[in-house]
């Protein structure tokens, strides 16, 4: 397998000319069903990006073509399903393994629409579940929508990590980079390494667990970021030497939904209809996460009085460090996962948190894009979050499990949650591009 990884990629490496093609034909076998159980879709996929991010393709290129190729697999498994019902259990490889439908089914029924949000991030689920879909005659509007949103984020998450290890290598970056790089990953592949271990092995004091690991990074980022001026200004660079008008848009539309303001409106709207639904506990856990996180991150943010880079044309006056809309987006974001894995598996409860991190990082890292934040502001903004985060969910737990919401409530929280980002971006997006173009 590996001979045969080394030689397609060398072949892609002398000619780029088929890399959009490649990216595409990955994305979309990667997400086919049954082909996405036997090809070894997730490896190839960062293969390819690595390569694409060696200036063979743009960024919006990459993920547009996994983002299109992943869709594509979607629906021809959705229609496979579809058509043969339950006869596509006769189909070959699955008539030798029953198991792999087996799997996808039993999640696809006890979870419904949201297996297949979910199910995008779990590998052996991802090809089949679409088929199950089919299968149990879901209404195609319905799983479009679904899989239009969860292909987004898989895009984003299974190919900007390669696209940018690419551009990184090609790119003459300051010296110590890689070496400061590895450290921070390395510290927090570390914290989320410990955090799924205690998480699934069901620790009592898991969440006192992750509320400490988060800490220490987020102590180190406080103390270590004038050592880290590498990896600052060689993120920097990469960044800014990759910005396109589209994404420019996009970026500018993800960070006006970080505003202060309007994270603060978000929270406040969330703990209201909580407290309206009489969810007690969980309005407590939500009031306290947000409230707290807000006031760390101002109180921190005046001490260590860290100047912002010197990117946009009308730099910002406030600090730096950390960044409030990594901090605002991950602490909202986190809890709304954290509420939404109760009463679950210890998997799906981590699940729904990789799902809660992917809007909140898109957030973050438009604030990098746009120059307003350092990457370790962002970091840091990251780590508070997810510190106060847990410390909240083990107070509030202390003395009985936080029990799940009943399904009426969701009902009403995210289309309020949804109508009032909506509002904003309508209203202030005219001139939040005008205020961060060039």
């Amino acid at each position: 397998m590996s001979q045969w990884l080394d030689s397609v990629t060398g072949w892609l490496a002398a000619n780029p000319q088929w890399l959009a093609a490649a990216v595409f034909i990955v994305a979309f076998v990667e997400c086919l069903a049954i082909a996405g159980l036997i090809v070894p879709g997730t490896v190839l996929l960062f293969a390819v990006a690595v390569l694409a991010g060696s200036g063979a393709l743009s960024l919006s290129e990459t993920l547009l073509l996994g983002f299109l190729g992943g869709i594509l697999g979607d629906v021809i498994s959705y229609f496979l399903g579809r058509h043969f019902h339950q006869n596509i259990r006769r189909l070959p490889g699955l008539r030798h393994h029953p198991e792999w439908i087996g799997g996808a089914e039993t999640y696809f029924q006890r979870y419904g629409i949201a297996s297949l949000l979910v199910g995008r991030f779990i590998g052996p689920l991802r090809p089949m579940l679409p088929m199950v879909a089919g299968m149990f005659d879901m209404p195609f509007p319905r799983f479009a929508a679904v899989s239009l949103l969860a292909a987004a984020g898989w895009s984003l998450a299974y190919l900007l990590p390669g696209w940018a290890t690419g551009a990184a290598i090609r790119l003459p970056l300051p010296e110590g980079f890689w070496l400061q790089a590895g450290i921070v990953a390395g510290a927090i592949a570390v914290m989320v390494g410990l955090s799924a271990n205690s998480s699934l092995r069901r620790h009592r004091r898991a969440t006192l667990w992750i509320s400490s690991m988060s800490l220490l990074i987020l102590i180190g980022m406080f103390f270590g970021y004038p050592y880290l001026t590498a990896l600052d200004q060689g993120v920097m660079t990469l960044v800014q030497e990759h910005r396109s008008p589209a994404l420019d848009e996009v970026a500018v539309v993800l960070t006006l939904i970080g505003e202060f303001r309007n994270m603060l409106l978000f929270s406040a709207l969330l703990t209201v209809l909580l407290l309206v639904c009489r969810q007690w506990r969980q309005a407590i856990f939500t009031g306290a996460t947000l409230l707290c996180t807000a006031l760390a991150n101002t109180g921190t943010k005046l001490f260590f009085a860290r100047v912002r880079p010197e990117v946009l044309t009308d730099p910002l006056t406030s600090y730096s460090m950390p960044s409030g809309h990594a901090s605002g987006s991950f602490a909202l974001f986190l809890t709304l996962a954290v509420l939404a894995g109760r009463g679950q598996p210890p998997r799906m409860r981590l699940t729904w948190l990789l799902l809660g991190c992917l809007p909140a990082l898109s957030i973050a890292l438009s604030r990098v894009y746009l120059g307003a934040h350092w990457p370790t502001d962002v970091i840091a903004g990251a780590m508070l979050a997810a510190c106060v985060c847990a410390a909240s969910l083990w107070f509030i737990q202390r003395r009985e499990p936080l029990e799940p919401m009943p399904q009426k409530v969701w009902w009403l929280v995210l289309p309020a949650l949804v109508a009032l980002f909506g509002f904003f971006v309508l209203r202030h997006l005219p001139h939040t591009l005008l205020r961060y173009a060039y």
